[in-house]
């Protein structure tokens, strides 16, 4: 595993929109590769203890020890969390608590993408639960603690995946390996088919979070906890060799010859955790098409923070784990 090359964008984030992170606690979801892992060793340089949330395996292990050798003097401590599993989310959650009185910043970047249609042990579909119910948990239930923070941060991942796509609530039900079946025209390049549409319900219903959030927030009158968003473009990353194995996309796709380096897709998480600029709602990504470039503040799209669509999110997620309590 390396992300050494082509950090230009990474690089401009680091040296002009960065704050100093020391006695700052980050928490990160999916660091053990890609965006998660460079957003992790990055807020580390700057000073942050950091949460690393991932599910516990060899990876997990790997990576966290890599990350200890490329920052020696940094502060990490990991958490075992399993994302489609709600019970392993509660307990990663109390083990937080049991160590820290304050969360700063949330980093809601862990994701699949184009699984077969299967439901987790919850009865979820897998990339719902995964990309978007488990992260509404989690944010839930460290809120108290990211209120605390002078202020707090709470980062969702989307993608280029939430245009064109209208958020339906059979997504968010326990309707696991019942939502459209394994299909994929990703010969084509153009990956559609049912894979690709749950991918997309939860890149626009992490959309879907955000906005929500910063209107409850604003409605209550917080105004030191900033929910933000920001998309990678096209990265090249394991998110696309994971789908690749399960059969989601070819392992060589043409379309991936043109992403740019997991080191710059995590630049726009990277610049939500730590912009000292950062307002409420700020969304960033590669401007232009979306699929690379420097992540400039975005104007959100008319469908991703529109009434129908913070409605079905919050809806289906307070469903599946319960009320989220401003």
């Amino acid at each position: 595993m390396s992300y050494q090359k082509d950090t230009v964008h990474l690089g401009d984030v680091i040296k002009n929109h960065s704050q100093d992170m020391t006695n700052k606690v980050v928490a990160i979801t999916g660091t053990t590769s890609g965006t998660g892992y460079v957003c992790a060793r990055e807020v580390a340089k700057k000073g942050a203890s950091v949460i690393l949330l991932n599910r516990e395996s060899d990876r997990s292990a790997k990576s966290l020890k890599q990350l200890q050798e490329e920052v020696p003097n940094g502060k990490f401590e990991a958490v075992a969390c399993d994302l489609q599993n709600f019970d392993s989310v509660r307990k990663a959650v109390e083990a937080i608590k049991a160590k820290h009185d304050v969360i700063d910043v949330l980093v809601n970047n862990a994701g699949v993408m184009a699984l077969k249609d299967y439901a987790t042990g919850d009865g979820y579909d897998v990339q719902m639960q995964t990309n978007v119910i488990s992260h509404f948990l989690l944010t839930k239930e460290l809120f108290p603690l990211i209120k605390k923070s002078k202020q707090g941060r709470i980062v969702n991942h989307t993608s280029m995946a939430r245009m064109g796509v209208q958020l339906k609530p059979e997504y968010f039900g326990k309707n696991g390996g019942n939502l459209g079946g394994d299909g994929t025209d990703e010969e084509s390049q153009s990956f559609q088919g049912p894979r690709w549409e749950r991918y997309r319900q939860t890149k626009l219903a992490n959309c879907g979070f955000t906005y929500g959030l910063k209107e409850k927030l604003e409605a209550a009158g917080i105004t030191n906890v900033l929910p933000l968003l920001a998309h990678p473009g096209l990265a090249r990353t394991n998110l696309q060799v994971t789908t690749a194995k399960d059969g989601g996309m070819e392992k060589d796709s043409d379309l991936m010859q043109h992403a740019q380096t997991a080191e710059d897709g995590a630049a726009g998480i990277t610049r939500a955790a730590m912009d000292p600029s950062s307002k409420s709602g700020d969304f960033y990504g590669p401007s232009g098409q979306g699929w690379q470039g420097f992540p400039e503040i975005l104007t959100p799209e008319e469908h991703i923070n529109s009434a129908d669509t913070i409605r079905i999110n919050w809806e289906g997620c307070e469903k599946a784990v319960g009320k989220f309590e401003i």
